[in-house]
């Protein structure tokens, strides 16, 4: 997605990356925090939503967290959003896997897989498949 700079929420999210880098990431999670607190449309909430899910400290947490950053994307009228779907779908998969809720799991692979034409084709578009495919392989393999 088009990211700019000069954007305060994404400021914050930037700034909290790095102190994630530094392992600082207590100092982080409060910038991403703040950057959820001061955002004031839908992608400064994806944005910040996405990062505020990456500190949760349990998996329901998370799962809420990234389930709120898909919802805000979604809500995000530009075509470019789609090759972020798939990413998403892969972590609320992940968070329902996580919570041996494997019918929300597969359904969230599914619909990851579905996305998946949106990626670019690079390294992190090559991790989101891998990552997809072996998520739909687990989850299958824990309903025998």
């Amino acid at each position: 997605m088009e990211f700019d700079p000069e954007n305060h929420v994404n400021k914050l999210c930037a700034q909290g990356m790095l102190l994630e880098g530094e392992g600082k990431p207590e100092e982080a999670a409060k910038l991403f925090t703040r950057a959820w607190n001061e955002a004031t449309n839908d992608r400064e909430k994806f944005t910040a939503a996405h990062y505020v899910a990456r500190h949760q400290n349990t998996v329901a947490d998370k799962l809420y967290w990234d389930t709120t950053a898909l919802q805000f994307a979604q809500r995000i009228d530009s075509p470019e959003v789609k090759a972020v779907l798939p990413s998403l779908y892969l972590n609320i998969a992940k968070g329902h896997e996580d919570l041996a809720d494997f019918n929300n799991a597969r359904k969230n692979y599914d619909l990851a897989l579905a996305h998946a034409q949106f990626l670019p084709a690079d390294g992190y578009g090559d991790m989101i498949r891998s990552g997809i495919t072996r998520g739909l392989t687990r989850v299958k393999d824990a309903t025998r």
